[in-house]
């Protein structure tokens, strides 16, 4: 099991890494780089680099545990197509019209080099803030016999809490890394993360890397 609160995960003491996915959220150049979309809207996208050390080292574990990874990015399709008009009216508000912010076809699209995406890795793109939202994220995850989720990746309070949520609604069983998550806004990052703990656990649990990094261990141990 990991530690976590307000129960340790999973609750039934079964960490079985073929049934658990990490999924790694959005860690892309237009959310980390001085120069993305993150930066234009006036955030500072120093504490989600912060978290790229944490994520490294989760990813390593999930694959050394024989435990899948999951990538996601967020952008919308180079011709606009799959972007509405509230979405478009939006992107003009932001300063974003006429760039190539958030698109697909965009260098800003790709993750970032700090984190270790390999070809067995699974990476799903989206254009909602929810990664099941659009995408095939939930059948690829059956296909795969995952009903464990842990996750990492930004923003804690959007894209990560949205897809929890939307995690949650399917009954995958979620774990919350608090500190390989982050956010541009303390105060929302933080808010999220108590979110997850109300009415026991009403978003599954939450703990930190660190204690991951003990459960998978000791799985290795149990093995042995």
């Amino acid at each position: 099991m990991i530690r976590a609160r307000p129960f340790d995960f999973p609750y039934d003491g079964n960490l079985d890494p073929g049934t658990t996915a990490l999924i790694v959220i959005d860690l892309q150049h237009d959310f980390l780089s001085p120069h993305g979309y993150f930066a234009r809207q006036g955030y500072d996208p120093a504490p989600l680099r912060a978290i790229l050390p944490a994520v490294g080292q989760l990813i390593a574990a999930c694959r050394a545990a024989g435990i899948r990874v999951v990538h996601t990015r967020q952008g919308y399709r180079a011709d606009l197509a799959d972007m509405t008009a509230y979405e478009k009216w939006r992107r003009s508000l932001s300063g974003l019209e006429g760039t190539n912010v958030l698109l697909r076809s965009s260098p800003g699209f790709e993750i970032v080099p700090e984190i270790d995406v390999r070809v067995d890795d699974i990476v799903v793109d989206k254009t909602c803030n929810g990664a099941f939202t659009y995408t095939d994220l939930e059948h690829v995850l059956r296909a795969q016999g995952i009903t464990h989720l842990m996750f990492s990746g930004c923003t804690t309070d959007v894209c990560v809490h949205s897809t929890l949520r939307e995690a949650c609604d399917r009954n995958f069983q979620c774990l919350t890394i608090a500190d390989a998550c982050a956010s541009g806004d303390r105060y929302a990052h933080e808010a999220a993360l108590h979110m997850v703990t109300v009415e026991n656990g009403v978003f599954g649990a939450i703990t930190e890397t660190a204690a991951v990094l003990e459960g998978l261990a000791g799985l290795g141990e149990g093995n042995r």
